[in-house]
């Protein structure tokens, strides 16, 4: 759902990472990891990760590969899972399905990788799911948050879902910005489903949608679309036009007066990645739903520390963020852990019953845990307002909510 000119390199990648222990390249965007201390006699656990470390989405993948390596060298210097080292199988599935099936494919069959992780597009994860569960009996997470409705079995999925971003943040929306909404979005799966669970959340909650309507995926130009908006004197634009579109139309609603008016925006997507596509008055008062901000770090000290961990580690140019998928790679990976622990295997089928019902106390945004049965997970949700060109926590949940998926 990001900017086609975001392009990034292998060699940026490599520059990127901070490492601590052995990288091998073994072909074309293949890396393995490999730990600084000898193999257990079962020899290592082998952990895949097939993100997008350039193309389109590249600032996305790049930041859940690095949260990858991060907690494996935590694991690693801890003494390892179950007492056997842990090495890192990175593939590049480069923004591109038909480039990431083959190269998930050596992930599952050269490799014989235990887990893949990864994924930022909904067409990349129906795209490789099928290699990685059904042809290749390997155990699935997906970390972006996205539109819903995945219940494939061995197919974890640990970022938010829609009733995660809406429920909560809509009836928000209506008391801090009003009744009338506007659903514009980009023409793709995404908008589309979590526009039809907006509106029942807005219509049971007293709201109106006023229109409902969706876009080419690389249009910049929506005069007509902010000139509905004023003359039908909407009051919430509940946007999921993404870029390259969404800058353009933030800023032609401000230069419309939308924000002077009263009006107010809503995004669940927006997240610290997005703060400097506008010029920060042009989203003052911009509204998101999301699982992680990284103002969070001011007040939870566990946040903090990962935060941190992360800038150390890492160049800037590749956030933590929780619309990066960082903050569902970082759950994912730490719930897989659990389970493999509580499993005292790595087999697909023992680790799958225990993931199911796995726990972590702690993580970016509180702790989390899967739902048993559905292969979602509850997290807590925030919600956040752009002030100054900074996010500002201005409400959250009171308990981990529920994802309602499966």
């Amino acid at each position: 759902m990001f900017n086609d000119g975001m392009k990034f390199s292998r060699r940026r990648f490599l520059q990127n990472f901070a490492f601590a222990s052995a990288a091998i390249a073994v072909g074309p965007g293949s890396w393995v990891i490999r730990p600084g201390w000898a193999n257990a006699a079962e020899g290592p656990i082998k952990l895949g990760i097939a993100t997008d470390l350039t193309g389109a989405l590249g600032f996305a993948g790049n930041a859940c590969a690095n949260v990858a390596h991060m907690i494996v060298k935590e694991i690693n210097d801890d003494g390892g899972l179950l007492g056997r080292p842990i090495e890192l199988y990175i593939e590049d599935t480069a923004s591109n399905e038909s480039v990431a099936v083959g190269n998930v494919r050596k992930l599952v069959q050269r490799d014989k990788v235990d887990l893949v992780l990864g994924g930022i597009s909904s067409s990349m994860r129906n795209a490789i799911k099928d290699v990685i569960v059904s042809r290749g009996k390997t155990l699935y997470i997906y970390p972006e948050g996205y539109e819903g409705k995945e219940c494939t079995p061995y197919l974890f999925c640990t970022g938010p879902v829609p009733a995660q971003n809406c429920d909560e943040f809509i009836p928000w929306l209506i008391k801090n910005g009003g009744k009338r909404f506007a659903l514009p979005g980009s023409n793709y799966v995404w908008p589309q489903t979590i526009n039809a669970y907006a509106r029942k959340v807005i219509e049971s909650n007293g709201g109106e949608v006023v229109f409902e309507e969706y876009y080419p995926m690389d249009q910049i130009d929506f005069s007509s679309t902010v000139s509905r908006v004023i003359s039908n004197r909407v009051d919430v634009v509940f946007n999921t036009v993404i870029p390259p579109g969404v800058g353009p139309f933030f800023k032609q609603l401000y230069e419309a007066g939308f924000s002077k008016k009263g009006g107010r925006i809503g995004c669940t997507f927006f997240d610290e990645n997005f703060l400097e596509i506008n010029q920060p008055h042009e989203i003052e008062g911009v509204a998101s739903s999301l699982d992680y901000y990284k103002a969070l770090t001011a007040e939870d000290p566990v946040s903090a520390k990962i935060q941190g961990d992360y800038e150390k580690q890492f160049s800037s140019q590749f956030r933590f963020s929780a619309g990066s998928a960082a903050t569902g790679t970082y759950r994912g990976l730490k719930l897989w852990e659990a389970a493999v622990k509580e499993a005292g295997t790595v087999e697909r089928e023992a680790v799958a019953a225990a993931l199911d019902h796995a726990k972590i106390t702690e993580g970016p945004g509180g702790p989390a845990e899967m739902v048993p049965g559905k292969r979602h997970c509850k997290m807590n949700m925030y919600i956040g307002v752009a002030k100054a060109g900074q996010f500002e926590i201005v409400a959250r949940s009171a308990t981990l909510v529920d994802p309602k998926e499966c």
